[in-house]
């Protein structure tokens, strides 16, 4: 928006927000909405929101949205843009607003309402104008008689259920928990942090997770300093699905109410806290230049979200095993994991760490069957390049400095209104360890070069197990529909993708006899590596038969200590010292 903001001559904006429909995934809306005397005034509501690069057209759940002025006189309105509405006041110094929004799209994105409780998201719920976005905003919250709590960083107004942001960035970045919900506490440091879990149900083990997020927190804040907020909610939505949404003094994260049922559910669920925390000093303190002050009507492009994601997964599970909560194996598993997942990507080969973040709003949000030909997530690639810069700095400053420092010395130098260039970031770097990093950062972030592993594993000690697998195989991934078997992707330069078969094909014999959909494995196994077997698809129910020469499962590649190695770095940067 190219609007200048106004700071002085404007009343609160202010909003209420009333659940009568809940049961159908409405909420109803008014906001009253101070004029300043204009003549003619517009409103937007975002079409996407900070942390998800993506337009997501909110404006597409708006229903009757009418303007009257404060005293009930219906005033002349028009809608001007897909996500805009213009209203002439006739004079008002406020009007007001009415709408209502369909909520029903479970994701920490979005807004959920039900008849047991509601999660609500700023960009997708509240009509503002553009000269009003640094003044204060209201919000009062009429709940069913049912429903006792509400939940959220924003600052209470002194009344139940009423809340105030300092403007409308920080509404926008305070999402709502409404219902019944599980409420744990615990302060750290004279700071209040409340552990919100929705859905609970007698099966997820809340005292167990509050107790470890206190945990999380303490290991964070040993590594930055005080805490950086008055006050800290974790909105944990416990719905069988999952996603995580850092925002400045909370998070929300969904996971499934059996998560703590299993240890490695459970660790997934602590990398994502740790991920989404890590995230109130890396990107709501420091941050990329481009994103801030947003521009919510358009993309707000960058080329360092490797830095702003990619470094913060990496130290998602790392602060988990620094905190006591993982062994180290498990660490080592979980970064394994992650180094396959990128290895067993052919896109590595085809979009940079600096193209993935630039095109994110077109493709990593909207992955097709194609996706993993052509692109690489800057989440996965990103925690691995920010692993071997660990090492880099480590080695380079004889073991004085690490990726920590790096950090550290980033937020003091960039954090607040300033902000940082990916250029910036990349200098600091190389200041921290001392030593040039331009042909780093050339070959893992700016290019499509393979990935070179052997100075971290030599530093901390490690090296690579492979688990080979002799059996036959495709290459291609599949699915069950309605009992048929379809290959649902063709990665790049594995047998199917050379023989010619498509995604969406149904595969229906191999070599002349008819195979199930449950059969696939049982029946590659009477071959080996290498034979050409004749594969009978179905595509567009037109058969087609096509020759494969069967491959070799890859080999995992494990990450395990090395016995021959000294291991005093390796204790180091697992424990944080």
């Amino acid at each position: 928006m190219a609007e200048n903001h106004q700071t002085a001559r404007f009343a609160p904006v202010r909003y209420t927000v009333s659940f009568q429909d809940a049961r159908t995934h409405y909420v109803s809306v008014q906001a009253l909405l101070p004029t300043g005397g204009k003549a003619e005034i517009e409103a937007f509501l975002p079409v996407w929101t900070p942390g998800s690069y993506l337009i997501r057209e909110y404006s597409r759940h708006l229903e009757s949205v009418s303007a009257t002025s404060a005293d009930g006189t219906p005033l002349p309105s028009s809608k001007t843009r897909k996500n805009r509405w213009r209203v002439e006041p006739g004079g008002s110094s406020e009007i007001r607003l009415s709408y209502r929004v369909y909520c029903r799209e479970m994701s920490v994105r979005t807004n959920w309402v039900e008849g047991s409780f509601a999660f609500l998201n700023g960009a997708p719920t509240f009509l503002t104008l553009p000269e009003l976005r640094d003044q204060p905003h209201e919000i009062q919250l009429n709940l069913p008689p049912d429903w006792s709590t509400s939940v959220t960083g924003l600052t209470g107004c002194g009344a139940p259920h009423c809340y105030r942001a300092e403007s409308y960035d920080a509404l926008v970045d305070s999402p709502i928990l409404c219902g019944n919900p599980a409420l744990y506490t615990f302060n750290l440091d004279g700071v209040l942090h409340v552990l919100a879990n929705e859905g609970e149900h007698g099966v997820w083990d809340g005292p167990r997770a509050a107790a470890d997020a206190e945990t999380l927190v303490r290991q964070h804040s040993s590594l930055f300093g005080p805490l950086p907020y008055a006050r800290y909610a974790f909105l944990n939505l416990l719905v069988e699905a999952r996603g995580g949404l850092e925002h400045r003094n909370s998070m929300c994260v969904m996971t499934s109410r059996w998560a703590t049922r299993t240890r490695r559910a459970y660790h997934g669920w602590l990398h994502l806290v740790a991920h989404e925390f890590f995230h109130v000093w890396n990107v709501k303190r420091l941050r990329p230049v481009e994103l801030g002050p947003f521009d919510y009507e358009n993309e707000n492009y960058t080329r360092s979200l490797w830095v702003a994601e990619g470094i913060t997964d990496y130290y998602g599970p790392l602060m988990v095993r620094r905190a006591g909560l993982s062994t180290a194996d498990e660490y080592l598993d979980s970064l394994s994991d992650t180094i396959r997942s990128l290895q067993s990507t052919p896109g590595r080969f085809m979009q940079s760490l600096e193209q993935s973040s630039w095109d994110a709003w077109i493709k990593l949000y909207r992955p097709d069957e194609n996706s993993g030909n052509t692109t690489i997530s800057y989440y996965t690639k990103g925690a691995v390049v920010a692993w071997l810069l660990d090492a880099r700095i480590r080695r380079a400053s004889g073991g004085a400095r690490s990726l920590d420092d790096l950090m550290r010395a980033a937020l003091v130098r960039y954090s607040g209104a300033a902000g940082f260039t990916s250029e910036e970031f990349k200098s600091l770097a190389a200041d921290v360890a001392g030593a040039p990093l331009d042909d780093f950062f050339r070959r893992t972030v700016e290019s499509t070069d393979e990935l070179d592993y052997s100075e971290a594993l030599n530093w901390f000690g490690l090296r690579f197990r492979n688990e080979n697998r002799s059996g036959p195989t495709l290459g291609c991934e599949v699915r069950v529909d309605a009992g048929r078997l379809l290959i649902a992707k063709v990665p790049r330069d594995t047998p199917a993708f050379e023989a010619g078969l498509n995604v969406d094909d149904e595969v229906i014999a191999i070599d002349d006899f008819r195979i199930r959909a449950d059969q696939l494995a049982q029946r590659l196994e009477n071959y080996k590596p290498g034979d050409t077997v004749a594969v009978l698809v179905a595509r567009r129910d037109v058969l087609r038969k096509f020759g494969v020469v069967l491959g070799r499962e890859p080999s995992r590649a494990q990450l395990e200590i090395d016995p021959c190695a000294q291991h005093d770095h390796l204790t180091g940067w697992l424990n944080g010292d």
